[in-house]
């Protein structure tokens, strides 16, 4: 009996070494390691910030990549290709989805304080923005535009005609497009808006004389708003769409990059791409519902 409580009593000292080890060795994975796993102990390996779930961070401004949809009932959903390729990673991991919309800066804030697990909202893998989140493959391929009124469009033969103090240029507060402002057209009147909405809008009703937008959302919002031209190609060398995975999460990021290749390969990409184009030419709402 004697040596059995001391088995015991070595084992009780033990036990919290031996786990303290494991979880070390688990923070001190590579993504070389997590690269190695079959999906299964990738799987087991991934932690987000609620067991079993994957939250995702969004901005619903953005058609095709995320806006409501209207159903002829009138009920909103979210929908959009990234709302489609997130429920595909999250099927692909074997976790539940949880979207939280919210505007696109506060995506950017709530992944660097990793109160989400996920940003998908149409980020470019900016490497201003490595320090806050990971950055997963590209999934799409994409582009930017400068888009002012058919009104308009005659004034703008070239990216230096916006770089002109009597004109107005908007981009999304926190958004590429914001840089690209800020590099094309700095003496110009730049303003920051919180939703592509409102710079529809303020284009709309002359507020503004052109901005910076995402090309396959400007073209979105040009089949619902006639008056809309997307007079100009803007150069950026990160073409293309990523998602920010919460910071240091390589087993996330290691699962997320797998789904994305899946989903490239067995075309359900480009069949999320086509709905969510379909979609988006329909009844929609563009930002947040309240």
């Amino acid at each position: 009996m004697k040596k059995l409580a001391i088995l015991l009593l070595i084992a009780a000292i033990c036990m919290p070494i031996f786990a303290s080890a494991a979880s070390e060795s688990a923070s001190t994975a590579t993504a070389a390691d997590y690269s190695k796993m079959s999906l299964d102990q990738l799987k087991s390996a991934i932690k987000t910030i609620k067991s079993g779930t994957l939250t995702v961070a969004t901005s619903p401004d953005f058609a095709p990549y995320e806006f409501y949809a209207i159903a002829d009932d009138g009920t909103p959903t979210l929908a959009g290709f990234d709302m489609s390729l997130a429920q595909y990673i999250a099927d692909y991991l074997g976790l539940k989805l949880d979207v939280i919309p919210m505007d696109f800066d506060g995506t950017l804030m709530e992944l660097q304080n990793k109160n989400v697990d996920l940003g998908i909202a149409g980020y470019s893998p900016d490497p201003d923005r490595a320090e806050a989140m990971e950055f997963s493959a590209i999934y799409y391929e994409g582009g930017q535009s400068f888009v002012t009124t058919k009104a308009n469009a005659s004034k703008f033969k070239s990216l230096e005609d916006t770089n002109k103090k009597e004109y107005s240029v908007a981009a999304q507060t926190g958004s590429i497009q914001m840089k690209l402002a800020s590099q094309f057209s700095p003496n110009a009147d730049i303003i920051a808006l919180t939703k592509v909405t409102d710079i529809i809008a303020e284009l709309i009703t002359g507020k503004i004389s052109g901005a910076y937008i995402e090309t396959a959302v400007a073209e979105s919002y040009s089949k619902n708003y006639p008056d809309l031209a997307i007079v100009l190609d803007v150069p950026y060398e990160s073409e293309g769409s990523a998602i920010g995975v919460s910071k240091g999460n390589l087993a996330l990021l290691e699962g997320v990059n797998r789904a994305i290749s899946q989903a490239l390969a067995d075309g359900s990409m480009a069949n999320f791409v086509a709905v969510a184009n379909e979609k988006a030419s329909g009844n929609i709402i563009e930002g947040l519902l309240n």
